[in-house]
């Protein structure tokens, strides 16, 4: 499985630019996290770019949601590893979080969220004088981005990450790729 053959599938099956969007920042803070964690950045980076291949075909249908990407990563070529931590990023459907890929996965989703709400509020609306500090303070805002779960992005203290070192992961990662999110 190459990210070309990824990208295409996910081309193929995402028409919203915005979900695009917040598949390639996944992407990205998942590749991060895998060079700070000294993990497989290719895997860990694929499986942030696939995570929510499925959200269009299944109508948003969070009872279907990720059962149907984690098939479609499997037919793309995907392990069961990048396969089940698809399939358990989606609470509904109770699959326990057991590695550090499916773990990562489920807390870095929100935090595309949240950085690129922080990102919107600015005057310029972009990334690149956007500080961790910053962030870091729109997380504490429960009113703020409030579909960015806090439980969730906390959450990065089971892959050994502080909440302050995990968002400042996760701004400069979206930052390297910030012209391709149009941010």
């Amino acid at each position: 499985m190459t990210r070309k053959e990824v990208l295409n599938s996910v081309n193929e099956n995402v028409e919203n630019k915005n979900l695009v969007k917040h598949m390639l920042a996944t992407e990205a803070i998942m590749r991060a996290l895998a060079r700070h964690l000294g993990e497989d950045e290719e895997e860990w980076g694929l499986t942030g770019l696939l995570h929510d291949i499925d959200v269009e075909l299944t109508g948003g249908d969070m009872s279907s949601h990720s059962k149907l990407g984690a098939d479609l990563a499997r037919e793309l070529g995907a392990s069961e590893a990048v396969a089940h931590a698809i399939l358990c990023h989606n609470e509904a459907h109770g699959v326990p979080r057991e590695t550090k890929l499916d773990k990562a996965l489920f807390c870095v989703d929100p935090l595309t969220g949240l950085i690129t709400a922080a990102a919107l509020v600015r005057p310029d609306k972009k990334l690149a004088a956007l500080e961790a500090k910053s962030v870091l303070k729109r997380f504490k805002e429960k009113s703020f981005a409030a579909g960015a779960s806090r439980e969730q992005i906390s959450l990065c203290s089971e892959i050994g990450l502080e909440l302050g070192e995990f968002i400042e992961l996760g701004l400069k990662a979206m930052q390297e790729i910030s012209s391709d999110l149009g941010l």
